[in-house]
Formats: C-alpha cells, sequence, structure tokens
C-alpha cells in the first residue's frame, strides 16, 4: 500500500483519481483549498485544507503525510476564464505548482504525477498530437500548463525527483455507481452542460461556432472517460517506482467526435432531444484536438476500455440525477 497525496482531491479528476487509488488498496490523502473542488467529493480518504500558494500549508502536509507519491490535479481549468483572467490563472496554476514542487524537494518526496492538458499544443489543423508535438497554447490556461512542465524538467534535472506528466484530452463520464461526478460552478464542460440542457436546469446548449473546416462544422476533441483516465494514474506510481525512462504521455483514445456528433449520442442514450443555439466562436478553442499517441499503452499497459460515447454519456448521466454536491 502506498501513501498518496492528491492535491485538488476535491475535484472532478481528483476525486476519482482517489477512488480508484483507494480500488487499488492504497492510501490517498486530498489537500484542497475548496475553491472549486467539493468536500462531499471526498468520500475515499482524509482530507487536508489548504492552499498550494501558501508554502507552510503545503510542506507541513508532505511532512505529516509522508507520500511516497503525489498526485498534482489542483489548477484552474476553463479556457474562457483564462483569456478574461490571465494573472489570475499564472497565480494559481503556475505559482502553487512552483510551491509544491518546492515542497516536495525540501521534505524528501521523490515522486510525482502531474496533470497537464493537449491545450498545450494549441491548434495543430487536425493533425492527431502525440508527445513530440510542438508547443503552442492559444489561451493563457494552455500556457500556464506548458510552463509547468518546462519548469518540471528542470527541477527533474537537478533535484532528486521523479515525475510523469499526463497530457489530458477531453474527459467526460463519471464513476459507474454514481457515487462521485462531474460538477463545475460554473460549467463549462460538453457532456454535462448537455445534460444541464436536457433537464432543464440551464437553457439551450450554446455551440460554439458550427463553421470550423471540420466534417460537420462544429470542433473535434478526443473523449476519454474519466475512469479511465486515472486508471492511468494508479499505474503510473508502479512505474515511477522501477521506470523514469518516459517523462510525458498523452492520454486519449484516438478517436475525435465533434460537437454535434457527442449531441446526437447524448439524444440516443437518454432518449431526449438536447436544446441547442449557435453561437460564435469562444477564443482559445482550436478546432480540433485529438491523441495520436500510443505511448502510455506500451509503456504503461494503459488501455481506455470505457470511453465509448455511450457508457462515457450514460454514467454522467445517472450521476447528475443526483442534482451535484453540496458544498
Amino acid at each position: 500500500m502506498a501513501r498518496i497525496l492528491v492535491t485538488g482531491g476535491g475535484g472532478y479528476i481528483g476525486s476519482h483519481a482517489c477512488k480508484a487509488l483507494a480500488t487499488a488498496g492504497h492510501y490517498p490523502v486530498t489537500f484542497d483549498n475548496f475553491k472549486t473542488g467539493w468536500r462531499d467529493a471526498v468520500k475515499f480518504g482524509p482530507v487536508i485544507e489548504g492552499d498550494l500558494r501558501d508554502p507552510s500549508a503545503i510542506e507541513t502536509a508532505l511532512r505529516q503525510v509522508r507520500p511516497d507519491a503525489v498526485l498534482h490535479f489542483a489548477a484552474l481549468i476553463e479556457v474562457g476564464a483564462s483569456v478574461q483572467d490571465p494573472a489570475g490563472y499564472w497565480a494559481n496554476n503556475f505559482l502553487s505548482a512552483q510551491t509544491l514542487f518546492d515542497a516536495m524537494v525540501a521534505t524528501g518526496c521523490e515522486k510525482l504525477v502531474f496533470s497537464s492538458t493537449c491545450a498545450v499544443n494549441g491548434d495543430l489543423d487536425g493533425v492527431e498530437v502525440n508527445e513530440t508535438s510542438p508547443f503552442g497554447p492559444l489561451s493563457p490556461y494552455g500556457a500556464t500548463k506548458a510552463a509547468v512542465e518546462l519548469m518540471l524538467q528542470g527541477y527533474v534535472q537537478a533535484y532528486a525527483l521523479r515525475a510523469l506528466t499526463f497530457r489530458y484530452f477531453n474527459v467526460a463520464g463519471a464513476d459507474p455507481q454514481a457515487q462521485i461526478g462531474e460538477h463545475h460552478q460554473p460549467e463549462t464542460h460538453l457532456v454535462p452542460l448537455v445534460i444541464e440542457s436536457i433537464r432543464g436546469t440551464r437553457g439551450p446548449l450554446k455551440i460554439f461556432g458550427d463553421d470550423y473546416a471540420t466534417r460537420d462544422g462544429t470542433c473535434v476533441r478526443d473523449f476519454v472517460h474519466v475512469c479511465d483516465l486515472v486508471d492511468a494514474h494508479v499505474a503510473a506510481i508502479d512505474y515511477l517506482d522501477r521506470d523514469n525512462r518516459v517523462p510525458l504521455m498523452c492520454l486519449g483514445t484516438g478517436h475525435g467526435m465533434t460537437v454535434r456528433e457527442v449531441i446526437s449520442a447524448a439524444e440516443t442514450v437518454t432518449g431526449e432531444a438536447v436544446p441547442h443555439t449557435i453561437a460564435p466562436r469562444r477564443a482559445g478553442d482550436p478546432s480540433s484536438l485529438v491523441c495520436g499517441s500510443a505511448l502510455a499503452a506500451r509503456e504503461l499497459g494503459w488501455v481506455p476500455t470505457r470511453s465509448t460515447p455511450e457508457q462515457m454519456i450514460g454514467d454522467a448521466w445517472r450521476w447528475h440525477q443526483r442534482a451535484g454536491y453540496k458544498a
């Protein structure tokens, strides 16, 4: 059993990681300030409330827990909000990561899995994205993640850190047992927005642009089930014990879906129509992001088995019947 400190363990991906870790026999401890995370999502281990921008708080937590590894999920993630408030995103995403890395070095915690994003690559005009794709972020959000990746490379070279960075594509779905799910305030992710529009808890879904150079004019994204995604993080803990040869892996399915195709799949799964309207393109949105890598399969044995539209939307649909978390 490994002791794992999970930053952002009250968030969407972090909470699912905690369940996967506990199921695998590990001991997850959440570190979260609950500005965007949910206390009600912390169900699979203890919690330490604190802010990553506070050096004493995270160093104290690391000395208290003595984790075998850190999974670093805590970050602000909204592309549009990052365009409106770049200063806030740099302060939260970059400076908090530096504070965490410094605290790990100071306390002798050596293993880290960092949550990054294909948004670091920007729009590659439909070219499949892999670990060698160039940086070209279109938003401050993507830029902060790219900068943390570069900073982490330096820390690994200079200090006794063993780190693995995962670049995510579009994460969707929920725990199949509906214990935890996806709940952001405000919500900006496509699948929960589709579900909320079906349930009438918001107005019609806004499709941001229908004039992209894609098969139906709407953006293409590579959707991966959150439970598939966190399985890679559990595998990464053992990987870092035996190997640090590959520091970066992309996590996606290799198959893209357009916004209209997601809407159609949701209508099939739920039997309900999705009210929607067309809105102008959103700043910072690339037309297509699809994973072109099999590196995680080769190195970790990671194969996404749940990442079908039917399961991702079906699991999310069941969880949303709960009407979200309480603060």
